[in-house]
């Protein structure tokens, strides 16, 4: 039941803070600055995210191996290549780090 509870929670008070951006949104004003900083901090979270999921798994730092795999597939997407051959890649150097003992 406490779940129940815990969800229904969540669900009012993020409606509230959707509801709220909606409601204010003519009546706040953001500094010139905070206009442009506000589309960074969206790419600041999701690389956040990222090197999260990327370096860590259960609390605990995983290796070098998929790390170095994020990295080139990174590198590979922001070089413009092919969705197919960033996975590949970064698959076949993580694996391949593994492979060499790599952890």
């Amino acid at each position: 039941m406490t779940l129940v509870i815990v969800i229904g929670l969540l669900a009012v008070g993020t409606f509230a803070l959707r509801l709220g951006g909606a409601v204010l949104r003519g009546r706040v004003t953001l500094p010139g600055w905070a206009r442009r900083l506000l589309p960074l901090s969206a790419i600041a979270l999701l690389a956040a995210l990222a090197a999260t999921a990327a370096c860590t798994d259960g609390g605990s730092f995983v290796g070098v191996a998929r790390p170095a795999g994020v990295l080139v597939g990174a590198v590979l997407a922001w070089r413009r290549a092919p969705f197919i051959a960033v996975v590949v890649a970064a698959a076949v150097v993580a694996a391949g780090l593994r492979l060499l003992g790599v952890p």
